[in-house]
């Protein structure tokens, strides 16, 4: 078991390497010179998971902000080539976004700014380190205690 402070000096790491993760990834962002936002890149990636174009709705609720903020985004993402407006064929007055070829060559992009930020952050680990943390994340993504399944 571990002591309250032993858990607030993990917290502390852990709000620590979040904002490292975080301006890494966007420094990396920067580097490649998208124009895109790190808030547009996390709309780009959820949008590239649906399988069909979801609406406006969907999106605010899988990226949990209020729909205005989703407009805000899609507005700049659209003014730049990167997602469209369409219309739903079953209902009219449905608006449902849908990514872009210059959407789908950003995605890949960031997902190359992505991978090299992880390994600028990962480098001072040796592969047993790497697979132990990733053993930790998957634990703490889960919310599963070890041991319990």
């Amino acid at each position: 078991m571990t002591s309250p402070d032993s858990d607030g000096l993990l917290a502390e790491q852990l709000l620590r390497l979040t904002r490292r993760v975080h301006r890494i990834q966007k420094r990396h962002l920067e580097h490649r010179d998208l124009g895109i936002t790190p808030a547009q890149s996390r709309l780009l990636r959820t949008l590239a998971h649906w399988g069909s174009p979801p609406r406006m709705a969907d999106l605010a609720e899988r990226l949990e902000v209020v729909p205005r903020a989703v407009t805000t985004l899609v507005d700049g993402l659209e003014a730049s080539g990167k997602v469209r407006r369409v219309p739903d064929p079953a209902n009219r007055r449905v608006v449902r976004i849908e990514l872009t070829d210059d959407g789908r060559g950003a995605l890949r992009e960031l997902r190359a700014a992505r991978r090299s930020a992880a390994e600028e952050i990962l480098a001072p680990l040796t592969e047993q380190q790497r697979a132990a943390l990733g053993g930790l994340l998957d634990t703490l993504i889960d919310g599963t205690p070890v041991g319990s399944c």
